[in-house]
């Protein structure tokens, strides 16, 4: 395969915006040759480029969601998530039957295997089903149990594609769990939990590193025979070894705690995550389902987010990555350098990817080009463009 060069382009890297070209060859970053004569030239007429957007929680999109079972619901999110710059994804589970939750995997490795027109799925984030059921929100209560080592080791010794769990610290046998991901390499995190800033910090002697979707699901300081406790919020604040990820649509946090998120965590240890469900992609307006077809519960899609029947909790986002920038920027008002990087650097660094997330000769060539309205024009995976806008 010839090596590629992308000219003519504002790039993204290092926390700068430097006018130049990237190349790459064989689906691997590299440095720009001498003299371009035998390569293909593309270019990028003077729009940002960086390297791809990652998103390390989501559901679904495009009407298909990863709990359907599928391989036609696995490549169908992923593609339309590639449209909007994403080009790795981790799709992710929610709390379901325990046979439903087994199918994900192999139907996976189904779809992985000819994905060619969407996202990277490098692996599986399971979001539940230990969670408490105080912080439950759009989680069916149905199937909210506590951790048994019976249940969660054939998942963990069966597979190598579990690549992080969500998880409730406060429950009996979650630090047990923890210990066992840890093992594994699976990164475990605190989410729908109502655990106090006591257990936070116990529960990250056992592995626990990571907040999942900051704010949604999770305690905050609340009193305790007259006495104020701090819960899981305060932890991402206080706590330098945490990392948070924030559902940044818009809808699920408003423009303060964005800019608070920003100021006190910061770049270097927030990740912007979709937290998509199957709507994502479809107009206001539209009835969808939160979960499986078969199991699954109906939600509205309105004013841009998924809402529970009787709107009174958000049932999910219906985000796609660059509508992440876009809120980051021009509602947070924050520099499009960090906005950028909590999109790509910092996810790869919070998942451990060493091979993605920034534009380094020798990462893979993922590449997402997108406009000064941030809307994408390309995106490039693993050396493929898989969306080009016509």
């Amino acid at each position: 395969m010839a090596m590629t060069i992308i000219t003519n382009a504002r790039i993204i890297r290092d926390g700068k915006i430097t006018d130049g070209a990237v190349a790459y060859e064989n689906g691997i970053l590299t440095a720009l040759p001498a003299s371009f004569d035998g390569c293909e030239v593309i270019d990028a007429g003077g729009t940002y480029l960086s390297a791809g957007f990652i998103d390390l929680h989501t559901h679904g999109g495009g009407g298909y969601d990863f709990m359907d079972g599928t391989v036609e619901s696995f490549l169908g999110a992923a593609e339309l998530h590639a449209q909007h710059g994403t080009t790795t994804l981790l799709p992710t589970a929610m709390s379901a039957s325990y046979e439903e939750t087994c199918k994900m995997f192999d139907v996976h490795a189904q779809a992985q295997a000819i994905n060619e027109r969407g996202a990277d799925m490098p692996g599986i984030h399971l979001e539940g089903p230990y969670f408490s059921p105080a912080q439950a929100g759009a989680q069916d209560p149905r199937f909210l149990k506590n951790p048994t080592p019976e249940e969660y080791l054939p998942i963990l010794n069966s597979t190598d594609k579990l690549l992080r769990w969500s998880v409730a610290c406060e429950l009996d046998g979650a630090f047990e769990l923890a210990d066992a991901c840890r093992e594994k390499g699976v990164l475990c995190a605190v989410g729908h939990s109502d655990a106090d800033l006591a257990t936070v910090e116990e529960a990250m002697k056992h592995g626990y590193t990571h907040l999942t979707h900051f704010y949604s699901g999770m305690s905050t300081v609340h009193r305790v025979n007259a006495y104020r406790v701090c819960g899981v919020v305060e932890a991402g604040y206080l706590l330098d070894d945490l990392t948070v990820e924030i559902i940044a649509d818009g809808c699920h946090l408003p423009k303060g705690l964005l800019q608070m998120i920003y100021r006190f965590i910061g770049p270097d240890r927030t990740c912007l995550v979709t937290d998509s469900i199957r709507g994502a992609g479809l107009p206001d307006g539209a009835e969808s389902i939160l979960g499986s077809l078969a199991n699954g519960q109906t939600v509205i899609i309105e004013d841009g987010v998924a809402k529970m029947p009787d709107r009174q909790a958000f049932a999910g986002s219906v985000a796609t990555t660059d509508r992440l920038l876009r809120t980051m920027v021009n509602i947070a008002e924050v520099p499009l350098c960090d906005a950028v990087k909590m999109l790509t650097e910092t996810p790869a660094k919070i998942q451990k990817f060493t091979d993605r997330g920034t534009l380094d000769a020798g990462k893979r060539a993922d590449i997402v080009l997108f406009d000064d309205s941030l809307h994408v024009v390309r995106t490039v995976v693993g050396g493929r463009t898989v969306f080009e806008e016509k």
